[in-house]
């Protein structure tokens, strides 16, 4: 495996037409291999015009289904047949993608909602329906990276892991006393970083130039809550592989060079990071509507992929965040700003790694290095105008003045000043807090990362966050309306989906790229971690 995904990792950093300081991560290598060299690659480079021609006249509704579908024969083969093929006629091109394609790979099961099980009883039903088993047969996985143990997937569309998602999932499971759950799916992500050299979005082919929100670390934690501290030693050297990843390019920034790969120079030995995806071209996945956003920007087509592809890396893909209007997803500048979410993440990873590292002086160059984060992050990302951790422009030095639950992570990880975190409540109070749940952010934009959307992670960080700092009235205040929100659409529905809306309570939710899933692990995981803090 370790074989595939370097010569993989290779082809798309030759492929991306990225500038020189950016090279991706330093573990890519050059190695020879005797499989398949189509499977190092994702379907849309595999499949070309066909690829493109499926994606654009939306043969599948969702752009994701055909890059999710396993080949029947070589990319080679399937290709010849349609250069022949697609001259005819009666060339019918759906038909041709069923010949020669079959349909993504989803166990079946004979799980139906029941009205008569109590929520609890729901999920715990789900939990085995969401679970996939180790993989061995790499030749008829398509575009999915075999893992060595078990995973729950979310759900619905989302048929393999999602990095993020993965932690909050966790918390539920290690609530149900799922705990071999946890810790195989630790292992997981372990065994990604030391093949792959990080965590990626998804083990697809197509998430190959990007990771998510670092939450290795909480992972870890996790699951030494479960097992004890000798798990840090276990996973120490991934932690340290998974910082490098995001630090890589540190060395090569300066003032007059000031961005490299996640890397931005903000002074001497003082960095901050932002999200980075190294490919420049449409996702995959996305592939449609990525090429319609790039047309309507009128911008430089792997610019804006690039942006696009970066807020997928962030996890909010998308929101008025990324936008430099706050309201066109045309005009996102995602590699532009430095976002208080991954930098607050990333400094509880450096702080973890200085808590469990024994060496005294190598502990206490990590203990520097979270500590000069900690007050970057107070520094250049707390606007004392707004009275709120933001995302800011490095290229402007400007803040974006969109408030977005992004701003409670430095509350969730510790890394809050204390006055700052009484301001971030109040706020939360007066401006966030719905009738059912936080608001995601305080715009409008229909995108599915923004008002009047509510989502698990986010709900239970704000939680977390404010029990962390002392507001446990407030906090107490959020769960509560959180969980009623879930136990409603849950009677109305029989089902969890993966976003709420927190505003209107009748509904479930809506925006963005695709119809609102179900499933759903994430939102699952914090129903179940919230329930078993209602009966502390």
């Amino acid at each position: 495996m370790r074989l595939i995904v370097s010569l993989y990792l290779l082809a798309i950093l030759l492929s991306c037409n990225t500038d020189p300081a950016s090279t991706g991560p330093e573990t890519v290598s050059v190695v020879q291999d005797t499989l398949s060299a189509e499977r190092l690659q994702a379907p849309d480079e595999l499949f070309g015009e066909l690829f493109r021609e499926v994606q654009m006249q939306q043969v599948f509704e969702d752009g994701k289904t055909f890059v999710d579908m396993v080949p029947k024969s070589s990319a080679a083969d399937i290709m010849q047949a349609y250069e022949e093929e697609r001259q005819g006629d009666d060339f019918d091109l759906r038909a041709f993608v069923q010949q020669h394609f079959s349909p993504p790979v989803t166990p079946t099961n004979d799980f139906s909602s029941q009205g008569r099980r109590s929520i609890t009883e729901h999920i715990g039903a789900l939990w085995p329906v969401l679970t996939r088993g180790a993989h061995r047969d790499e030749g008829s996985a398509g575009s999915l990276i075999v893992l060595p143990e078990p995973y729950v997937v979310p759900g619905g569309r989302f048929r393999e892991v999602y990095y993020w998602d993965s932690y909050f999932t966790m918390l539920g499971l290690a609530a149900a006393g799922r705990d071999s759950l946890v810790r195989e799916m630790v292992e997981n992500f372990a065994y990604l970083i030391d093949e792959i050299g990080f965590i990626p979005n998804g083990n697809r082919t197509y998430y190959l130039t990007r990771s998510q929100p670092p939450f290795f670390a909480h992972m870890v934690n996790l699951l030494a809550s479960l097992e004890g501290d000798r798990v840090y030693v276990e996973f120490l050297d991934q932690l340290k592989a998974e910082h490098a990843f995001w630090m890589d390019g540190a060395a090569a920034v300066s003032a007059t060079n000031r961005a490299v790969n996640h890397v931005v120079w903000m002074a001497d030995s003082t960095y901050l990071n932002r999200y980075y995806d190294t490919g420049d071209r449409p996702r995959a996945e996305s592939y449609r509507e990525d090429v319609l956003t790039i047309r309507e920007s009128q911008r430089d087509s792997q610019v804006v992929a690039r942006h696009l592809r970066s807020a997928a890396e962030s996890g909010w893909d998308f929101s008025a965040r990324w936008f430099a209007d706050g309201e066109t997803l045309s005009t996102i500048v995602t590699t532009d700003l430095l976002p208080p979410d991954l930098n607050a993440l990333l400094y509880h990873l450096e702080h973890t790694i200085a808590e469990h590292t024994e060496f005294v002086p190598e502990r206490e160059a990590w203990e520097r290095r979270a500590e000069r984060r900690r007050a970057a992050i107070e520094e250049f990302l707390w606007n004392p105008e707004s009275q709120w951790y933001e995302d800011r422009n490095w290229t402007t030095g400007d803040f974006t003045g969109y408030l977005t639950l992004a701003g409670v992570y430095p509350l969730f990880t510790g890394v809050a000043a204390d006055e700052h975190a009484a301001a971030v409540a109040r706020t939360l109070e007066d401006r966030f807090l719905a009738p059912g749940g936080l608001r995601t952010s305080l715009q409008r934009t229909g995108q599915q990362w923004d008002a009047p959307n509510g989502w698990p992670p986010l709900q239970w960080m704000a939680y977390a966050g404010l029990e962390r700092y002392g507001y446990e009235d407030l906090a107490t205040d959020v769960r509560n309306r959180w969980m009623e929100n879930n136990e409603r659409v849950y009677a109305n529905v029989n089902k969890m989906v993966e976003k709420y809306n927190v505003e209107d309570i009748t509904l479930e939710a809506g925006g963005g790229e695709y119809p609102v899933q179900d499933g759903f692990g994430w939102s699952n995981g914090v129903y179940l971690r919230m329930a078993t803090e209602n009966q502390d």
